[in-house]
């Protein structure tokens, strides 16, 4: 069977500038959670959002990718808020502790916060509450970030042949 060129893996595409205009829309905004940019700030940010049925698993409690996806949004958008011209950001590892289930109807608030930023990867932590203040999950994540002059794809290693 012939071998296949390998190709570059796909880059994000840089934010755009305004963060709280770019998350009016995506994934997160289609399942209903916001950015709070007054409870945001560079480096920090809180994503909220109220929990209807399309959130909750068989059980009737809301399912784990929906704590998952709030906060990689979160902590996710407080990368983005850190990044300069031309840089973009894609998370490359998230671990989300559940501790409690919320219901539907209830209010929930994710906040995400960069603990450290290097020149490639951000260590980021991210909470979620409910509306009583009681947490109901934790995270950590790293986010790799590309600056302007890594975006070209680039060949193989020597003497490793193509897939």
């Amino acid at each position: 069977m012939p071998r296949r060129a390998r190709t570059a893996a796909p880059h994000p595409h840089p934010p755009e500038p305004d963060l709280y205009r770019a998350a009016r829309q995506g994934f997160h905004h289609e399942v209903g959670f916001r950015v709070d940019a007054v409870r945001s700030s560079p480096g920090d940010c809180t994503v909220t959002g109220r929990v209807e049925r399309r959130h909750l698993n068989i059980n009737g409690i809301v399912h784990g990718g929906v704590y998952a996806t709030i906060l990689d949004t979160a902590m996710g958008a407080a990368v983005v808020s850190m990044l300069a011209p031309g840089e973009t950001t894609a998370t490359t590892s998230l671990y989300v502790e559940f501790l409690r289930a919320a219901r539907e109807g209830d209010t929930l608030s994710a906040r995400g916060r960069i603990q450290r930023r290097g020149r490639h990867i951000a260590f980021v932590e991210g909470y979620l509450h409910g509306a009583d203040g009681e947490r109901l999950s934790q995270a950590r994540g790293t986010w790799y970030i590309w600056s302007p002059d890594d975006r070209s794809p680039r060949p193989p290693p020597a003497g490793r042949p193509s897939r």
